[in-house]
């Protein structure tokens, strides 16, 4: 290998290239010309050079054909195409002056030039001395310790004697060339240590020398003519090899060179970058000052980024008036139907009253009734409105007069008194069928809204027959009449023990009792008595623990999982979206968890009917709110919370302490919605502390848990002072209930005199006949125990660790046996609600979105400025540099993407909605900022740092690195806390990039870091930049691209691993987000 500039140069390749040159000297030494005597004459030299071009050109183009495969195989990873690089480099039709002048100079061109033996000589001569320099050449047979003429110096050559022929294509022998030296002829270099001459490639600037006294150097070439010899002078060039170790040869920044004797300065309005054979026009917009390197581009990055920061507002602006104008339209339409609905209902009213008239009286009473109640009616209107009684008004005005619509309506009555579909009062009402078939014909937002608000009318009038009713009255009434109730669940449960698996410890013991549906449990106790644990078991959301017992769902030993689309389950957090509005959370939560072929209407009703049952209709259009930025108040944000478990229609609701924090309106507000839902049959279980007594007495029954998971009572609530009583437990005046049995578990209050707490678990089991845990039996008296005997041992639900991985693995890979007979929208139409919503909140989050930007624009800038494309290592370190700001600034972003909302989708998982659509629903947006950011960063380090490739070569690279990292980030943020994962993100660029740039000794590291996207994206940016330097930089592009182990045809090999990377990636992101689940 050839070190040259830092990079070692493969000789076989190099050699490939000189031979390939050399092998049409020849032309030179068959031509006619005869050099011997003397100077040509005009006429002869004018005729020679013609002819001499014509020969070289077509002895290149047949030696081309000849090495293409050589070539191809040697030099393939830097030379895409050989003829285009080659023409690049040694393409002298143009301009044939350098060798006509070196021709009359030295009269023998032919016998100076290189041997293929000593351009071999020459190139592999580095090989051995792996040095950076070439001054310094192994002995050869005219350049030893014993023969060192004047032509072994740097910048001279020699001439083989007149009677010895030279054949140039010989490549074992070097002829003994010692004969008058001179120096090297212009456009020609000849190295130190051989006595020949080699042409200078296009690119190069290759004058004769001239001494420097100051320094004692030969300029611009950079060697030192021999001690001692005053005659010696400086001659031509010396060396072609990588750009810094002959930096003298390359033509000049700012300047171009039509051949390689020529070099002519920029002029203004062009630019010329170093080794340029002609100038280049500058861009419009863009400023070139004479003898300008590279043109001033920053103007085009300001306006890439004016533009596109425009756009961006423009569709951002766009985009929200758009949800702005929607929601307005939905407000004006809503308050128009409940308008409407509320006349309707009085309409009803009056209905049902002229009704009652007319079964004494007969139509012409009931017309009599209508105006005499209308009149009524206004009257007493105007009354209220003005005051004093007004001046009767003429009859004949009065008719002129519109009628409102309540008079409207009352007037088709009178005429079709049985035509009136929805002002029967009856509940048997024949006319609900077909309301229900005309929910599914509803399609304009206004017909939607009235049907549901007129439904909500009547479901008012009908709660006032219903206050009183139990369930078992609403079922009694649904066997006559056509009311709507829900699948019903009944939740058996029967010596249930949860055992902490590490530690052993008891989370709950023996508890046996029943959850029926169309009650309210409150299930109470002291703290650490396992009321949510409890909870989390019969949903079956509890994790780390044995469960012994059963555990049966209306009668049948199955997996509460199956029944996981009809039960509701509210956490203790109030976890909801806070970059949502209240009517947005609802809304989502209804869409993908109701029934699919549910009409639409009736969807928008259950949520009206939601929203109005919880008092939320005020802050409907409100955004919930967040740490950050507030929102609707914290009573009001736990309603949201248990409204988005109710708009699903759940035939189990289980409600984890949904009162605490809510004043005592609130708390009554909320209890009576769960009254309506119990009314129709939902079975509800919620844990409470400190309940007042009006709430209290709203329940239906009540379990009261000790401390260490045993049950104290179970039952109803009208008969749990009853059973306390008979144990000599009777409850103060003025003493809420609960409040006191929890002070008497506590230990704050002491129980009757012959009974402990620990009794009162053991009492409850003696009274209803369960077994008794052997550890307990020293607390039953006598009597209980020897009718009790031995308890047998429990069965267990679930057994060792392996089962529990078995059972998760089932769970989260495996679909379940549904049985809730509810069709939930798919996996399309889920990924279309995700969308949607997602796309919401992240229009709302255009700062944190703009902030991005920002940053990267500062990144760009910096690097560009700072990281400027060098020749010799073709913008490798900008680039380097580059690939690890992209990486770290956009993983850190693509963080927010799944550590945002990570609770928020653990609670719509377990509820069954698709992670798939999640998933990809937000993979789908971030491909949004994955097409922006590359444009974004490049929009500054592109026309900073001005590389030599294409901007859209640059953007591919880019946007591939940024869809591979994002994949990347989606992995971090799923398997860790924002935190762990945020670091994660700052470190794997940083230790990939150094693996990727492991030295080629280290044969390991280098292995590793051909799997290490940082090398595929470096190999894909210095690729396509290095292909754009030609001529002169051959040698230097191949010496680069060798040490870096680069292939210029791997360009599209590299873009499609990153993207495969990056597809691998989501993949493993996927899998984690279903696999792993809320510690």
């Amino acid at each position: 290998m050839i070190e040259m500039s830092g990079t070692r140069i493969p000789v076989p390749c190099l050699l490939l290239l000189i031979l390939a040159l050399a092998s049409f000297w020849p032309v030179w030494c068959e031509d006619d010309v005869d050099d011997s005597d003397g100077d040509v004459g005009g006429g002869n030299q004018a005729a020679a050079v013609p002819i001499v071009s014509s020969l070289i050109y077509t002895q290149i183009s047949n030696l081309t054909k000849v090495y293409n495969k050589d070539i191809n195989r040697e030099l393939g990873f830097c030379i895409n195409d050989v003829d285009a690089d080659v023409n690049a480099a040694f393409n002298f039709s143009k301009n044939l002056d350098f060798m006509s002048n070196c021709y009359k100079e030295t009269k023998d061109v032919r016998q100076r030039l290189c041997t293929a033996a000593e351009i071999k000589f020459y190139f592999t001569s580095f090989l051995d001395t792996r040095s950076a320099e070439v001054q310094f050449l192994k002995p050869n047979r005219n350049c030893n310790l014993t023969s060192w003429v004047p032509g072994c110096e740097p910048g001279w050559a020699s001439s083989v004697s007149t009677d010895e022929k030279v054949d140039l294509k010989n490549s074992k022998d070097v002829p003994d060339r010692t004969q008058n030296s001179q120096p090297c002829c212009e456009g020609f270099f000849c190295p130190r240590g051989l006595t020949c001459m080699i042409p200078c490639p296009l690119g190069a600037y290759c004058p004769r020398a001239s001494l420097n006294k100051a320094t004692g150097v030969c300029d611009p070439y950079q060697y030192q003519i021999p001690p001692g010899k005053t005659n010696h002078t400086c001659g031509g060039a010396d060396i072609w090899a990588g750009d810094t170790s002959s930096e003298g040869l390359f033509c000049s920044a700012g300047s171009y060179c039509p051949s390689t004797t020529k070099k002519i300065s920029c002029s203004k309005g062009h630019y010329c970058m170093k080794g340029s054979t002609k100038p280049k026009a500058c861009f419009k917009l863009s400023t070139c000052n004479p003898k300008s390197e590279i043109q001033n581009l920053h103007a085009f990055g300001f306006m890439i980024i004016g533009a596109l920061s425009f756009i961006l507002i423009i569709f951002y602006n766009f985009s929200d008036q758009v949800i702005t104008t929607r929601y307005a339209r939905m407000a004006k339409s809503r308050e128009a139907a409940a308008k409407h609905a509320r006349e309707t209902a009085h309409a009803r009213e009056r209905w049902k009253s002229a009704k009652d008239v007319a079964k004494t009286g007969g139509l012409a009473g009931l017309r009599q009734f209508s105006r005499t109640f209308s009149r009524k009616a206004n009257n007493t209107k105007q009354a209220d409105q003005s005051g004093p009684s007004l001046p009767h008004k003429d009859p004949a005005a009065e008719k002129k007069k519109e009628p409102n619509n309540l008079t409207k309506m009352m007037h088709s009555i009178e005429k079709d008194p049985e035509n009136q579909e929805g002002f029967n009062m009856q509940i048997g009402d024949k006319n609900i069928k077909k309301q229900a078939l005309k929910a599914k014909q509803l399609h304009s937002r206004t017909q939607i809204f009235k049907y549901a608000y007129g439904q909500l009318e009547k479901e008012k009038a009908l709660e006032q027959v219903q206050q009183n009713m139990t369930f078992s009255g609403i079922i009694s009434m649904a066997t006559d009449e056509d009311i709507k109730t829900r699948p019903t669940l009944e939740i058996a449960f029967k010596d249930l023990t949860i055992t902490l698996r590490k530690k052993h410890k008891h989370l709950m013991r023996s508890v046996t009792g029943k959850l029926m549906p169309g009650r309210i449990s409150a299930v109470m106790g002291p703290s650490g008595a396992g009321k949510t644990t409890f909870l989390s078991a019969v949903v079956g959301k509890i994790t780390g623990c044995t469960i012994t017992g059963s555990i049966l769902i209306n009668g049948q030993d199955v997996s509460i999982q199956c029944y996981r689309k009809i039960i509701g389950f509210v956490p203790q957090d109030d976890i909801v979206h806070g970059n949502l509005t209240v009517e947005e959370n609802l809304r989502f939560n209804a869409r993908c968890r109701l029934a699919e072929d549910l009409p639409k209407a009736d969807k928008v009703l259950i949520i009206e009917r939601v929203i109005e049952s919880l008092g939320l209709q005020g802050v409907r259009d409100s955004l919930v709110g967040t740490v950050e930025k507030r929102g609707i108040s914290g009573g009001q944000r736990k309603r949201v919370n248990v409204g988005m478990e109710m708009v699903m229609e759940p035939s189990l609701l289980i409600l984890d302490e949904p009162t605490s924090g809510l004043d005592s309106s609130s708390s009554n507000l909320l209890l009576k919605a769960l009254r309506r839902e119990a009314l129709e049959g939902v079975n509800i279980c919620m844990v409470v502390h400190q309940p007042s007594y009006t709430l209290y007495k709203m329940f239906d029954d009540l379990i009261l848990l000790a401390k260490g998971g045993l049950i104290v009572y179970q039952g109803s609530v009208k008969k749990v002072e009853e059973y306390f009583k008979g144990l000599g437990i009777t409850v103060p005046d003025r003493v809420n209930p609960p409040d006191h049995f929890i002070d008497i578990l506590e230990g704050i209050e002491k129980p009757p005199e012959g009974l402990t707490i620990e009794q009162l678990p053991v009492r409850w089991m003696l009274y209803n006949g369960y077994p008794v845990p052997p550890d307990m039996m020293h607390l039953c008296d006598e009597a209980a125990s020897s009718s009790n005997g031995t308890t047998p041992p429990p069965q267990p639900l679930a057994g060792d660790m392996w089962h529990e991985t078995r059972d998760s693995s089932h769970h989260n890979f495996l679909a379940s046996h549904d049985l809730s007979n509810r069709a939930t929208p798919g996996v399309g139409r889920q990924f279309r609600y995700y969308l949607g919503r997602t796309t919401k909140q992240r229009l709302r989050e255009a700062e944190v979105q703009a902030a991005d930007y920002l940053i990267l624009l500062v990144a760009g800038a910096c690097l560009g400025t700072l990281s400027k494309t060098k020749g010799d290592t073709f913008g490798y370190y900008g680039y380097m540099y580059s690939v690890i700001a992209v990486s770290l600034l956009c993983k850190i972003a693509a963080l927010r993407s799944f550590t945002s909302d990570k609770l928020e989708y653990w609670r719509e998982r377990s509820s069954g909605i698709s992670s798939l659509a999640y998933f990809l629903s937000k993979d789908c947006l971030d491909l949004f900022n994955t097409i922006i950011k590359p444009l974004v960063f490049l929009s500054m380090f592109y026309f900073f740092n001005n590389p030599r490739s294409t901007f859209w070569e640059n953007y591919v690279v880019f946007l591939c690195l940024v869809y591979c990292v994002t994949g990347m980030a989606y992995v971090f943020a799923v398997c860790f806390q924002p935190g762990p994962a945020q670091l994660w993100c700052v470190l794997f660029p940083v230790v990939l990039t150094l693996i990727a740039n492991q030295d080629a000794d280290d044969k390991v590291g280098k292995y590793i870091g051909r799997f290490c996207y940082p090398k595929w994206a470096l190999e894909a940016f210095v690729t396509a930049n290095a292909q754009r330097f030609s001529g002169v930089w051959l040698i230097t592009r191949c010496g680069a691209l060798m040490k870096l182990g680069y292939d210029v045809h791997d360009w599209t090999r590299c873009l499609l691993l990153l993207l495969l990377t990056g597809a691998l990636s989501r993949l493993v992101a996927f899998l984690c987000l279903i696999s792993l689940g809320k510690k």
